[in-house]
């Protein structure tokens, strides 16, 4: 290890950016679907001059994460019985169709 890093103290965050973070968590709240881009935009309507790598990097040290459909969710049931298809293989030769009109 070198000597320099037994005597390095983080700086921790400005104020600004401590201001910043405040106002990105209650956009958040009111928006927890938005992901930093959305976010970024947000906050430029509000007046923020900032740029997406800074908005990224302090959700990120916040633990935002941004609330989106997850894949496989339509899947099935395992309870819920399956009925078989009775029409497979057999011949159809009528359609039959109604018409309410």
């Amino acid at each position: 290890m070198h000597k320099s890093g037994l005597y390095y103290q983080p700086k921790g965050e400005s104020e600004q950016n401590l201001q910043l973070m405040r106002k990105i968590d209650e956009q958040y709240l009111k928006t927890p679907f938005a992901g930093y881009r959305m976010m970024n935009e947000l906050l430029r309507r509000q007046g923020e001059m900032v740029n997406e790598k800074r908005v990224r990097r302090l959700g990120r040290l916040m633990g935002l994460v941004a609330i989106y459909p997850k894949p496989d969710l339509s899947k099935a049931n395992k309870a819920h019985k399956k009925y078989s298809y009775l029409l497979r293989n057999m011949l159809i030769n009528q359609v039959w169709s109604t018409d309410i009109t």
